[in-house]
């Protein structure tokens, strides 16, 4: 499925502050199974039922990094953004277990803008991913690169090399004269 990227925001249109909340997705059996494939975690917490029934859990769950993943998809629309560049996770969180069959959503704040060069801007964006209880059960700052709709203007020549005084002292103090 391609997403048309027409209306995506630019750095310059995005606040501090800024929240948005992602559509719905179920999280089922089959995608922990697909998940276990694509990656080769088969954890018995994972993928077997009688083993995990005697768990912390009491059942299987999902594996915290198809969590992160799912939240990574649901957020990329909601905003729908220009992001040239994802570079950084910090601090994120795995707070509660993600059950087969969990609906989810991700809720998404501006947390901080950056200058990032003449064509980007630096966005930290905090998000949670919450379970149809409304429970947080992940939660960290991820921040990517978005461009702008202009590069910044700047004078190559001149912040490369400094405009220099070279008039000698005595002219200099007779300028104002």
């Amino acid at each position: 499925m391609k997403v048309s990227t027409e209306n995506a925001l630019a750095f310059e249109q995005l606040q501090l502050g800024d929240r948005w909340t992602s559509a719905p997705r179920r999280i089922g059996s089959e995608e922990i199974q697909l998940f276990a494939s694509l990656t080769g975690d088969h954890d018995r917490l994972h993928m077997d039922p009688e083993y995990a029934a005697k768990g912390p859990f009491g059942q299987t769950v999902a594996h915290g990094m198809l969590g992160m993943s799912i939240m990574v998809g649901l957020s990329s629309t909601a905003p729908l953004v220009k992001t040239s560049a994802f570079v950084d996770i910090r601090g994120w969180n795995f707070c509660k277990p993600v059950f087969p069959g969990d609906l989810v959503h991700v809720v998404t704040e501006i947390v901080d803008l950056k200058t990032h060069g003449r064509r980007h801007g630096e966005v930290h964006w905090y998000r949670q991913l919450i379970n149809q209880n409304g429970e947080k059960v992940q939660d960290g700052i991820l921040v990517t690169l978005v461009a702008r709709e202009s590069p910044l203007a700047t004078n190559r020549c001149d912040a490369a090399h400094p405009v220099k005084d070279i008039r000698a002292p005595h002219e200099a103090l007779l300028e104002g004269v």
